[in-house]
């Protein structure tokens, strides 16, 4: 396998002096570039610049780690020089060891494939926030798109760690209105707004760790969806005392194979092999083979981009996204490598230093929907960050960690006469962030992959708390990159909202009049519509019932609603009403109650479902 020399079991002090020569002949360096850096300030700068903190230690020398026990750490390269001496032999050794990571890691890959069930149809393959009613109204009047409701089922295969997967935006579920939390409603049978997956984990059909299969049945209407007062298989699912046109039942399917989630034998491999490569490796071109490796898995395994809606086999989505992401972030490899990563593990011989603390970061940066899952920030925009609870007091935390840990790089770069220069590149990435957020119309996003690439110049040195950092910032911008693509630091409103709430203005309902007869007749009318509305909305339990428009010549089209409930419903009914403009529903008011007495009240949702 290539290392930087060729030196065999012998072990001398010559290295030392050849090396502390080196490490001379760098400061010299740095400390030349700095004069001339001076030369160019004018005298009462330069003057200012020497006082205080920018007054560099003289003589100037880089920061070096000295590894702990150096023999011991230096043992894997002294036995690879000894059994492999010749350099076109390690350079084999290398090729066969990435070889066989590939077919192992292809092999395991191989239970993405098409699977058919014991009748020979496919198994469709879901994300885990699939569901068969789709949200924000989009299954249409009565629900039309959505069905049919009933009289069907399918098999479906699930991936692994779905239980995580929650709500980032309130979803409308009969009285309540329920986030940050996965969404299922009732207990087998699921009402089908509900994560088919979550709901499968929920009731006992799949694993969160390994993922599974089971069988769907879409079983129609269902009067209640009841819960229980505690989570169940990590899952607590959300009652609801009243009618919903479609429900489904969750049953396990053995009547064929079904292949588990690879990703946790993935993850094992990947790690075996990148460790070992980080342990024989000293040359830091090795940062390529290890960027490469650990895209690859988050493309494939521990993270990867979702899928078409319901696809019979997940993996050639997973091979097009990998190779339209890959090369981009191959070129932003290279930038990092010249400008960043060659200056910290470069004539690094801290094998086992470097792999705990470099690779093991990258390996916690780049697993980040698992490692950094505790922290309650899902996404860092300021509606996110406002409505989550706890997200405050993590950012604030979060910024007082940064706030030490860029202190204690300043500290660095002075001690490497490079403090002025770095200050200088942070001070214009802080004059762009101030221009972009003042282009009018869009919003400032500092996706992960972002922070990482505005992050990374600060651990340009070889320290050890660098090689922590740099590891982690890499293991971001993969894990951003892999996952979610470049996606722009400039969003438009409509981008950043996503399914949140428009924060719009609702309908004022003025009346509610009740006519007794074969059916209880409710009808609502209300207030002027301001004039840049469109059109009115009202859903019951959640489905659209109505739809009229505003300033229409149409005499057949209603200025008010009425819905005609049976004398034989004992349930209540949950109506809501929003206002349409530019053909998109906005926001809903909370949900207005119609009792079987006839009344109707318009009520404040709960914080919480009750149980």
């Amino acid at each position: 396998m290539p290392a930087s020399d060729n030196r065999t079991d012998r072990h001398d002090d010559n290295d030392h002096t050849i090396a502390g020569a080196e490490a001379d002949e760098e400061a010299q360096l740095l400390y030349t570039e700095d004069f001339e850096f001076e030369d160019n300030v004018p005298p009462p700068a330069r003057r200012s610049l020497k006082r205080g903190w920018f007054d560099r230690p003289r003589p100037v020398v880089p920061n070096q780690i000295k590894p702990l026990y150096p023999s011991l750490q230096e043992a894997p390269l002294l036995l690879l020089n000894r059994v492999l001496p010749r350099r076109n032999h390690k350079v084999g050794l290398l090729a066969g060891l990435l070889t066989v990571w590939v077919v192992i890691f292809v092999s395991l890959l191989t239970a993405q494939l098409p699977v058919k069930d014991a009748e020979g149809q496919d198994v469709v393959n879901l994300d885990c926030v699939d569901s068969l009613w789709r949200r924000k109204n989009e299954c249409g009047l009565n629900g039309i798109d959505c069905r049919p409701f009933s009289n069907k089922t399918f098999a479906f295969r699930c991936p692994a760690k779905c239980l995580g997967v929650q709500l980032l935006n309130p979803r409308a579920v009969g009285p309540w209105e329920v986030n940050y939390q996965p969404l299922v409603v009732g207990s087998n049978p699921y009402r089908s707004d509900s994560f088919i997956c979550g709901s499968a984990i929920h009731s006992g059909i799949i694993s969160d760790g390994s993922g599974g299969c089971g069988r769907l049945s879409l079983t129609g209407r269902e009067d209640s969806f009841s819960s229980t007062r505690h989570p169940i298989h990590g899952i607590e699912s959300v009652p609801v005392d009243s009618y919903f046109p479609s429900s489904f039942t969750l049953a396990k399917d053995s009547a064929f194979k079904c292949p588990t989630d690879p990703r946790n034998k993935i993850l094992f491999v990947s790690l075996v092999f990148t460790a070992a490569l980080s342990i024989f490796l000293v040359s830091p071109w090795q940062f390529f083979i290890l960027f490469i490796m650990i895209f690859a898995h988050v493309s494939f395994a521990s993270d990867p981009p979702s899928a078409s809606y319901r696809n019979i086999t997940v993996l050639p989505d997973h091979i097009s996204m990998f190779a339209k992401r890959l090369l981009p972030a191959l070129f932003c490899a290279v930038v990092l490598y010249w400008t960043t990563v060659r200056r910290t593990i470069d004539g690094l011989r801290a094998q086992y230093e470097k792999t705990l603390l470099w690779l093991g970061g990258f390996w916690f940066g780049a697993l980040s929907n698992y490692t950094f899952e505790w922290i309650p920030i899902s996404r860092l925009n300021a509606h996110d960050i406002e409505q989550q609870p706890g997200a405050k007091l993590a950012l604030a935390i979060i910024l007082i960690v940064l706030i030490i840990i860029v202190f204690q790089q300043i500290y660095y770069f002075w001690k490497e006469g490079r403090l002025i220069r770095y200050l200088g590149i942070y001070g214009l990435f802080l004059l762009g962030i101030f221009v972009f957020l003042a282009i009018p119309g869009v919003s400032l996003r500092l996706h992960h992959y972002i922070i990482a690439l505005l992050l990374l110049p600060g651990t340009s040195m070889q320290t050890r708390p660098s090689l922590l950092y740099q590891g982690i910032l890499l293991g971001l911008f993969v894990n951003g990159v892999a996952r979610w693509d470049f996606d722009s630091i400039l969003q438009t409103a409509d981008a950043l909202r996503s399914d949140a709430k428009f924060d719009s203005l609702v309908p004022a309902i003025l009346s509610s009049d009740v006519v007794f007869g074969a059916s209880t007749t409710f009808s609502f009318e209300w207030k002027t519509p301001p004039v840049e509305m469109d059109g009115i909305s009202a859903t019951i339990n959640d489905v659209e019932r109505f739809r009229t428009f505003f300033g229409v010549n149409d005499e057949n089209l209603p200025n008010f609603f009425e819905w005609h409930r049976s004398p034989e419903l004992e349930s209540p009914e949950y109506v809501r009403f929003a206002y349409i403009r530019g053909g998109r529903t906005l926001d809903y008011t909370k949900a207005g109650t119609l009792y079987q007495n006839g009344t109707f009240e318009m009520v404040s949702n709960p914080s919480e479902p009750e149980k």
